[in-house]
């Protein structure tokens, strides 16, 4: 579609270029959002306006604005402004409104009563504290243009067959890890729980993995999880003993090899001089730093000509080891 001023648009074609819009990001909005041939320039300049006035940095308004065009085409006081109010009374942190539009714009485009308050009763239902509900909602903010009966009931219905649905712990899951409820089950949260049980985990192992580290519920299978389960095994890990690791500390599975457990495992053999049975007894291991924790506290111990397992080596925090070993300064 050429853009013209001889167009019905025109007033809003110069509005854009104003503003700093290219003629492809414009055409581009156009196409995706009719209604925006006939707004008025004034419309579209008051809720530009609105916009910077609750917080949104001008330089992301064109950001906002191209991934959401028809929140110039909306009602002032009909629509934006009763959303951001109602979104604000769910905040606690200033410019978190802000923050969560910025993410997700087309959240402005969905009505209060029709999307946010049956999608807020239905997450308190499922036990998420009311203190809570404005934070998840901000955090993943795309939860609003979830359809509660053909998305999110789906969802809750898997949590569900993992033995979740009792004492408000599905409500734990959600405000631990919102983005839970963006994935596919089928394609994505099943096989992921399916191959949590391949290697092992038993129905409470599941339940405390989706409860306390649901971002691995999450992950790919064969980008993710296969691949740092075959990492383990070629370090010498046996698959009794990779079963214990992920059990205790399940986030294992999706830790950068690259960047978390190679250099983990290599500092425990070649500079440790330990073998990698001592990790197996310690899941620990993968839970303390690289650089602040593990090398600190073998080179104390060197020092002082300390010997100790690696599970005496890290059952308590800096200060309780200083004390432990008799390290103070």
């Amino acid at each position: 579609m050429e853009i013209s001023t001889s167009q019905n648009g025109s007033s809003i074609m110069w509005f854009f270029r104003d503003r700093g819009f290219d003629d492809k990001t414009i055409n581009d909005m156009l196409k995706r959002c009719k209604r925006l041939h006939g707004v008025e320039r004034e419309r579209a300049s008051e809720n530009w306006a609105y916009l910077k006035s609750i917080g949104i940095q001008e330089r992301k308004l064109p950001y906002v604005v191209s991934k959401c065009p028809k929140i110039l085409t909306l009602g002032l006081n009909e629509k934006l402004a009763p959303m951001v109010q109602c979104l604000t009374t769910l905040g606690t942190k200033p410019r978190e409104v802000a923050s969560a539009i910025a993410k997700f714009p087309h959240i402005l485009s969905h009505s209060v009563e029709e999307k946010l308050c049956p999608l807020l009763a239905f997450f308190q239902a499922l036990g998420v504290p009311e203190r809570q509900l404005g934070r998840m909602i901000l955090l993943n903010p795309r939860l609003v243009s979830y359809s509660i009966e053909s998305k999110l009931t789906v969802t809750v219905d898997f949590l569900s067959s993992l033995g979740l649905a009792r004492e408000g712990m599905i409500g734990k899951v959600l405000v631990k890890h919102p983005f839970i409820m963006g994935y596919s089950v089928p394609n994505r949260l099943r096989p992921t729980a399916e191959f949590l049980k391949s290697l092992g985990l038993k129905e409470l192992d599941l339940q405390m993995v989706a409860v306390k580290f649901p971002e691995v519920m999450c992950r790919d299978v064969n980008k993710i999880l296969k691949p740092n389960f075959n990492f383990l095994k070629r370090s010498g890990f046996e698959d009794g003993q990779i079963a214990a690791l992920v059990t205790s500390y399940p986030p294992i599975l999706i830790k950068s090899i690259k960047n978390s457990l190679e250099p983990r495992i290599r500092f425990l053999v070649e500079v440790m001089g330990r073998q990698i049975d001592e990790v197996a007894d310690c899941p620990d291991f993968f839970r303390h730093g690289l650089k602040k924790s593990l090398e600190l506290r073998h080179k104390l111990l060197k020092e002082k000509n300390i010997t100790c397992s690696l599970r005496e080596m890290l059952d308590c925090n800096a200060k309780k080891f200083q004390i432990k070993f008799g390290l103070f300064a």
